[in-house]
């Protein structure tokens, strides 16, 4: 039954994410291909032109709303939120939608204004515009792939920026984690730690079995809080006490705690308060003594206790987390997935590698580059001495190859351009929108501040510009005079 569930998810999810934009990328071609009339002394259908302006205007301003409801670095939830993103994110492909009309009217526009341009450019545009009908609609194709590139581009980066900031290390970065284990079964994953990673020591961390008051604290030592979900105390044992400060050096009493902190403060004593009582009985407090060291990482700060002192109070102690300290021994991710493998739905195994940007993205940039590729192959496709334009070029110059040439790939450049920076334009707005309730906190554990990101905007220019070039340099490198 869960297999069922997750798998309706996860085709909802891509029904979301993919399809929902594919349809508004068709009705956008099926705007242009209505909105462009057969020929250039025919103007377009203004009517066609404000039902795409109508779409384009709501999108606009949608996603203004929706980036202007969530600037703030404060926390967003509940279903407020929920449906802002939506708004945005349907704000985006409604922008789309309005891209098919622009196209045939840019096109129209264009092919009005080409007095002053060379011989072969001037019949180029001239060409594009009078044979709007086919042009249109494929130029509005990459109109539309160009703006989803561009606009997953910058969400994307944005995204990774935000997640990067909030990331917590869950261990030393190269340490193996094996954790959520019932005390049954420390035994088994003890033996199959050591059957997989035969030789590599291992350090142990313990958890009370009693619940109650258990506080120990330090004077004059501020310790990170760990978003409130891991205690102050650290139970284990010699090797533990080497993985948390990474120096071997670090003495080692049972009855000696240490205060691991980057603060460089003197320490003696450490006082536990501490109550066994089931019904919340009055606390008893014990005071040991206690030496300060500095931790190996950040997130490996807190005050260690020796094993044998927490059973001193009467506590009866099991194993929480078996750790392969990096410094000793190196795991690598085959030998994880082997563990991972042998402990199924026993345990968690969980290597710390960092922070890993998320890259699937890329292939769904990729395709979309082909499509906006194709759509600019397919509106200036097929250009060659025997249409109209050619034959007017043929009789100016006389049957020059290279002016065939240069006219090929002056329309195909043109016309590309004319889909890609458009594209570019409508991408960026629709990206640089998106991006803020993207990278809104949500839930309700410390907001991190939006994190400044780098919009690839070299990655955006050679996009505009090197599409069309590539469509022009084919074009006219494939020209045959007939």
């Amino acid at each position: 039954m869960s297999d069922t569930i997750f798998a309706v998810g996860e085709a909802t999810l891509l029904v979301m994410f993919l399809g929902v934009p594919a349809a508004f990328v068709c009705g956008s071609v099926l705007l242009a291909a209505c909105s462009g009339p057969p020929g250039r002394s025919t103007r377009g259908y203004r009517h066609h032109l404000v039902r795409g302006a109508v779409p384009a205007a709501i999108g606009g301003v949608a996603l203004a709303f929706g980036a202007w409801s969530t600037h703030e670095d404060a926390s967003y939830d509940g279903f407020g939120f929920f449906a802002i993103t939506l708004a945005a994110l349907l704000g985006g492909h409604l922008v789309l939608l309005g891209l098919g009309p622009l196209t045939s009217w840019i096109l129209e526009v264009l092919g009005r204004r080409t007095g002053r341009l060379p011989l072969p450019m001037r019949l180029a545009v001239r060409d594009l515009a009078d044979d709007r009908a086919r042009t249109a609609p494929a130029l509005a194709t990459t109109t539309n792939a160009t703006a989803l590139v561009i606009a997953v581009m910058i969400c994307a980066v944005a995204l990774t920026a935000q997640h990067r900031a909030e990331y917590h290390p869950r261990a030393r970065s190269g340490a193996l984690v094996v954790n959520t284990f019932t005390a049954e079964d420390a035994a088994a994953v003890w033996a199959a730690v050591r059957r997989g990673l035969p030789g590599a020591p291992v350090a142990q961390s313990f958890r009370q079995r009693e619940y109650g008051i258990f506080r120990p604290d330090v004077e004059n030592v501020d310790l990170p809080d760990l978003e409130q979900v891991h205690p102050a105390e650290i139970i284990g044992d010699r090797a533990l006490l080497r993985y948390l400060t990474g120096d071997p050096s670090t003495p080692y009493d049972e009855g000696t705690a240490v205060v691991v902190t980057s603060d460089h403060v003197a320490v003696d004593k450490v006082t536990i308060e501490y109550d066994l009582s089931e019904h919340g009985g009055p606390s008893a407090t014990k005071t040991i003594p206690a030496i300060a060291a500095a931790p190996a990482a950040p997130h490996t700060q807190g005050i260690f206790l020796p094993a044998k002192v927490v059973r001193d109070l009467g506590y009866h102690l099991e194993p929480e987390e078996l750790i392969i300290d990096p410094s000793l021994h190196r795991t690598s991710e085959s030998e994880r997935e082997r563990l991972e493998d042998d402990l199924d739905d026993v345990a968690d195994v969980y290597l710390e590698q960092g922070f890993q940007a998320p890259t699937g993205w890329r292939v769904f940039v990729g395709a979309a580059l082909a499509v906006a590729l194709a759509g600019a192959v397919a509106a200036t496709g097929g250009t060659a001495a025997g249409g109209r334009a050619g034959r007017v070029l043929l009789r100016v110059r006389g049957g020059s190859t290279a002016s065939l040439r240069w006219f090929a790939a002056s329309r195909a450049g043109l016309g590309a351009a004319c889909g890609t920076v458009l594209g570019a334009v409508a991408g960026c707005a629709v990206g640089l929108s998106l991006a803020w309730p993207l990278t809104a906190a949500t839930g309700d554990w410390e907001v991190v501040p939006r994190a400044g990101f780098d919009t690839p905007w070299t990655t955006i220019a050679a996009l505009a510009c090197g599409l069309p070039v590539l469509v022009a340099i084919f074009a006219g490198l494939s020209v045959r005079r007939r």
